[in-house]
């Protein structure tokens, strides 16, 4: 039996933690054939926890195996469909971020992939907690 059908339901990816969610919305081939799966993956987002800490100004510092990772385009930029992400991640403040890191951020931008060992730097960074 084929399980196509000319209905699906949309879903993005999280940009930060790399899993599908659905966006509520539905796709429909105009021609109504049955070219379509039950889920259709058409782009990035952010998933709802996501959203909320990147509305509330954070942004997320995604760690990547350079070994595993696409190569970086002309502009030595990652792209997120060849990001390899470890599942390792941090969130930061945006102030804090433009003062720990020399690198521009536009205001729209949610996360950056890292290079394994940026987050062990930044957790020595962090005084350890008094009792």
């Amino acid at each position: 039996m084929n399980d196509k059908s000319h209905v699906s339901l949309e879903r993005h990816v999280c940009l930060v933690c790399g899993t599908a969610f659905d966006t509520g919305n539905i796709l429909l081939d105009k021609r109504l054939r049955a070219s379509l799966e039950r889920h259709t993956s058409t782009g990035w987002g952010l998933c709802d926890e996501h959203r909320r800490l990147f509305d509330e100004g954070f942004v997320a510092l995604v760690e990547c195996d350079p070994e595993r990772s696409g190569k970086p385009t002309d502009s030595d930029c990652l792209k997120p469909e060849a990001a390899y992400r470890t599942g390792r991640l941090v969130h930061l403040k945006r102030e804090a971020f433009t003062g720990v890191f020399n690198v521009p951020l536009a205001p729209d931008q949610p996360c950056v992939f890292v290079e394994p060992g940026v987050i062990e730097q930044l957790q020595g960074m962090v005084a350890p907690a008094s009792d």
